[in-house]
């Protein structure tokens, strides 16, 4: 392990996050609060380490595979303690476990929050809050690829720890040109959300906040009863096509942009990704019907809908209270929490490229029990699967399910009840945010206790960037010398 590479790159990500600071002191300047000292002091103390570690550490760093790893999983917790400055330092959140959970949280997309009063916060907190989101949706390394020069020397370990889902593709040959391409469609999206929810009537403000988040998949909203607060259906609507959109994989949002918007009813991972909105969406439409839970089924229609998109995206963003729901709807979303987003999205969860994997590699299993002798391969968008990929696949869904049922039983050891404890882990491991139980929609993550604050805050950390590159720090031989 080459440590001085990797603290190099760690100051970098912090500059990059002090100058963001910089932002939300502006927005608390503009609306006449006094809360903007606290991020700027923030930012200070993040240009003291980052620019210390640049001044002390010269030359260009060295990265290879195990340095990648390192940078990414150590730059998720440094920037997130960095961004819960503000939050602790100002008194809108008094407790430092709470404010690390609030910014890790944001900056995993996940959208668990600890607030209890959010509409009482300053819009300086709030807009952070957004882009804690917003910067962590795609990526701060990714960002850094993008702007820093510097971090392209071994920038194709950075963008293999980075990028969600099981293969990280490039769309050119330069990792610097590929994160800029990522973050252009990731800005486009972004901006036209924003005015397509100022159309559809929410505030500037708010329109910014919830587009930062929607587009991140993170599900931070400025409202205590979430996006469910404004009771407008055309926002619920314009919500619902971009957190779709997020889901997918972006490589197919820029491909679309230059023409070859076909791609997507060609990709099997997206056919597979809209299935499953539209099965899941139409099974608990069944179940709310017959109980007129709804005056009208258009409603129940957008209710159900925006529930289930939200969920499998792993956005989070709430406009009913599920658990009020049949419980047939519990187990669906409870499945939808697992599966997450596509590959190459800003979702969550095990991917949906994943779980169709695994349902081909079963498939092709009958079938060498009928014909033993058969030769058979496995297909995915008409390429034939690599047998490393296959394992890789079936070794991330093991470790998924160790890790979650690990999760699950030191929560229930520890006191809390079952259902609880299930919907914390899959919410927080699959970055979704609302749970079940104590952390359902219509509650939050401020009454547990804070040894359990940070193991969710873990397990926030390892599923944002899928498990393996994190977990493989445990191994002796990541830290040796070679």
């Amino acid at each position: 392990m080459n440590y001085r590479s990797v603290i190099k790159v760690l100051g970098f990500l912090l500059l990059v996050t002090s100058a963001c600071l910089v932002l939300p002191a502006i927005i608390s300047l503009a609306y006449g609060e006094s809360d903007w000292p606290y991020f700027l002091a923030s930012s200070g103390v993040g240009l003291l380490l980052g620019g210390g570690s640049l001044l002390f550490l010269r030359g260009a760093p060295d990265l290879r595979v195990r340095e990648g790893f390192a940078v990414v999983a150590f730059g998720w917790l440094c920037v997130g303690l960095l961004g819960a400055l503000p939050f602790w330092l100002s008194g809108q959140i008094p407790s430092f476990t709470d404010a690390a959970f609030e910014s890790i949280s944001g900056f995993t997309t996940t959208g668990a929050s600890i607030l209890t009063d959010i509409e009482s916060r300053s819009h300086g907190t709030l807009f952070w809050r957004a882009m804690t989101h917003w910067l962590g949706g795609m990526g701060i390394v990714l960002l850094a690829l993008a702007i820093l020069p510097l971090l392209g020397v071994g920038g194709m370990q950075l963008f293999r720890a980075e990028v969600p889902g099981p293969v990280a593709e490039r769309l050119t040959p330069r990792i610097r040109e590929t994160a800029k391409i990522l973050w252009g469609v990731y800005f486009l999206l972004t901006v036209a959300e924003i005015l397509a929810l100022i159309i559809a009537g929410m505030g500037p403000f708010d329109a910014i906040c919830h587009s930062f988040a929607t587009m991140a998949t993170g599900g931070f909203s400025n409202n205590n009863s979430s996006v469910g607060g404004y009771n407008s259906a055309p926002i619920e609507w314009v919500l619902i096509v971009f957190m779709f959109l997020a889901g997918a994989n972006f490589s197919l949002h820029y491909l679309a942009l230059k023409g070859k918007w076909k791609l997507y009813f060609r990709d099997e991972e997206f056919k597979f990704y809209g299935t499953i909105v539209l099965v899941t969406t139409s099974l608990i439409v069944a179940a709310l019907l017959p109980i007129h839970f709804y005056p009208h089924w258009g409603e129940t229609v957008r209710q159900s809908l925006f529930q289930v998109v939200s969920i499998i995206t792993t956005t989070g963003f709430g406009t009913a209270d599920y658990l009020l729901w049949p419980p047939i709807s519990h187990a669906l979303l409870l499945i939808l929490m697992g599966v997450g987003g596509c590959a190459g999205s800003t979702g969550g969860g095990i991917k949906v490229m994943r779980v169709l994997i695994l349902l081909k590699h079963a498939k092709l299993e009958l079938k060498k029990m009928l014909h033993p002798r058969g030769v058979f391969t496995l297909w995915f968008n008409n390429r034939a699967i690599s047998s490393s990929l296959q394992t890789n696949v079936l070794g991330f869904f093991l470790l998924f399910m160790m890790v979650y049922i690990g999760g699950v039983l030191i929560l229930t050891l520890g006191g809390r009840d079952l259902l609880t404890s299930v919907g914390a882990t899959a919410a927080t491991l699959g970055n979704i945010g609302p749970g079940l139980g104590e952390v359902g929609p219509a509650s939050n993550y401020s009454a547990l206790f804070n040894w359990e604050k940070w193991l969710l805050l873990f397990f926030m950390i390892v599923g944002r960037l899928e498990l393996f590159t994190v977990l493989v720090l445990f191994l002796p031989g990541a830290w040796r010398k070679s």
